[in-house]
Parts: structure tokens; sequence; C-alpha cells
């Protein structure tokens, strides 16, 4: 019975976790752990490498005193600032045909870099709130987006994650702070209309779906008490978990369509249900939260045996693969 050699490379740095779930599932799946990299040694001036080996693919690491060849490489839970050193190492995987969920640097720069991803949902009609890339803006050009966009308004960096340096803004003074806090950073930024995405309760609420190729995997609530805080679970945000079948289908249709129009394979996009039905972002390695094991992580590891198919591997050691979809 064929058991694959899973590669699983990850950034140690990175506080969220994901690879503790994806070993799990690797695990779970094929009965054997994955083998752990560290992610930087295949980013540009990291002294890990790759080389074809009888069609496929051998990757190196000497501080791991590792050398291994895959048969699949799972590549998750790289921050995004972290993401361009590894478009290399991408396109690497990609010519020689390694399995892989993660072989496409320009679809992840263009999910990571936010002006990208608001350009290209424009240019495909994947509704979105109206937003304007601002690049070291004056204040009266920064007033004057903020007037056009109703003075009710959300700013964020063009690249961030779990809504770090991002300000609900709705005053003057707000904004001049928002202008001199991303000029001091040296980053551009976005300012975008406020979805007014707030329960009866007076709580802020937003959508992640979990979108695999074309199909919905599992989606979840978020419920942010703080309306002026963002809907992130690790801002203070609550999961509440919903099955496939019970999310609104225009969220599972613009979850869909916003993940194709990036060129993503799998991604959690963010959405608001006001508005009839808007994205906010389409997130390249969504994070997991306690209860997603089995209907994220698995179906992701999942992916990556089934596209071992083609191969002749048959059965999976453990568990016998079904086809995605």
């Amino acid at each position: 019975m064929f058991r694959p050699c899973i590669a699983l490379i990850a950034d140690p740095t990175s506080p969220e976790g994901c690879r503790e779930y994806l070993a799990e599932a690797v695990e779970v799946l094929t009965g054997t752990p994955p083998v752990r990299i560290d992610a930087r040694h295949f980013a540009a001036g990291g002294s890990g490498h790759g080389a074809p080996e009888g069609g496929r693919l051998r990757l190196r690491v000497p501080e791991q005193d590792l050398d291994v060849t895959p048969d699949a490489v799972v590549l998750y839970e790289i921050p995004p600032h972290r993401r361009r050193p590894l478009a290399a190492f991408q396109l690497l995987l990609r010519r020689h045909g390694v399995v892989t969920l993660a072989a496409d640097p320009d679809a992840w720069r263009t999910a990571t870099e936010k002006n990208l991803t608001v350009a290209r949902l424009a240019r495909d009609g994947v509704a979105q709130m109206e937003t304007v890339v601002l690049s070291r803006p004056g204040p009266q050009d920064a007033l004057a987006v903020f007037d056009r966009l109703g003075r009710d308004t959300w700013a964020r960096p063009v690249v961030g994650t779990g809504g770090d340096d991002t300000f609900h803004i709705t005053t003057e003074p707000a904004l001049r702070q928002a202008v001199d806090f991303y000029a001091e950073r040296g980053t551009d930024w976005l300012l975008s209309r406020d979805a007014g995405n707030i329960t009866a309760e007076g709580h802020r609420h937003q959508f992640r779906v979990f979108v695999l190729g074309e199909r919905i995997v599992h989606a979840r609530e978020h419920i942010q008490p703080a309306a002026d805080v963002p809907c992130n679970t690790c801002r203070g945000a609550t999961p509440v978990h919903i099955a496939p079948e019970d999310l609104p289908p225009r969220l599972a249709e613009l979850a869909v369509a916003a993940t194709a129009s990036v060129g993503l394979p799998f991604a959690g996009v963010d959405l608001a249900v006001e508005n009839g039905g808007v994205v906010f972002e389409v997130n390249v390695q969504p994070a997991f939260v306690d209860g997603e094991l089995e209907s994220v992580a698995v179906p992701y590891i999942r992916a990556h045996l089934d596209a071992l198919a083609p191969a002749g591997h048959g059965t999976v050691a453990g568990r016998v693969r079904t086809p995605l979809g």
C-alpha cells in the first residue's frame, strides 16, 4: 500500500499554528507524519535547494540535515511579508511538476497585495465596497477621497495580516492620524466605504468562506462586539461555524468567484452579506480555528493526495482517496 511522503513547509515564526492542524491532517489521512521544513531555507538567499532526480524534485536543507524527495509539498503558513522571497521556489515546484496547491506566485501576490486584489475583483465584476488605493497622499487629497466615500470608511495597509494597522475612520482627525501613520511606515494603503455590516445587536459581523477548487468546504461567521475593530478572530471576534449548505447562496457564489478571480486553488474569502453581498479580502492561507481539522485542514491535504492519482499511486495508506468535488 502506497504511503506518500508529504513535505510540510511552513514558517515557524508565524504565531497562527496552521502547521499543527495540517500535520495532524497528514497523519490522519496517511498514517505518517509529514516531513517538516522551515520555509525560510527556500526563500531567496536561503541555503535550501532542490534538484531533479529520477523525474522528481529532491529537496536538501543542510541546516536541518534534511534530504527528501517528497510526493507532495504543502506550502502553508507563510506570513504576507515573507511570501515574495519564496516566488522562485514556487516556480521550481511548478517547473518540476511537484504536487502542491501553492505553485503560483502570481496568484499569491495578487491576493496578498490588496491593491492588486481590488483591481482584479473590479476587472472581473466581483462585488466589493468602493475602495481607493492611496500612496503617501497629502491631507487634502485624502480628505477628498474620504468625502467621496461618505465619511464612514476603513483604512488598511496594502500588505497586512490579522487586521493589524486597520482603522475605522469617521472623522477628519482620525483620517489625519491614518495619513501620518502609513506615511511613517512608508506603506501604501486603501480607504474603503464602510459596508454597514452591523447586526441588530450593534455588533460588527462578516463571513469567512473556505473555497477549495469550485466548492465551499466550510464557512464561519465572525461576530465582533467592538464595532470599530476588525472582525478577525485574533482581534476578539467570535467564530460561529456554518455548514456549507447553510451559507447564503449569494455569499457562496461570491466566494467562489473571488477565489477564481485572483487565481487561487484554495482561499479563505472574507465577505459581508449587506449591500447585496460584497468581498472584503481573499486570504491566500487562511488561519484555522478549533473545530476546523476535519472541515478544512483534512480536505486541503486530501486535495494534495488526490492529485497523486494520475501517477498511479492508488490507495493511500490508512484511507482510500475520494475525488475532489
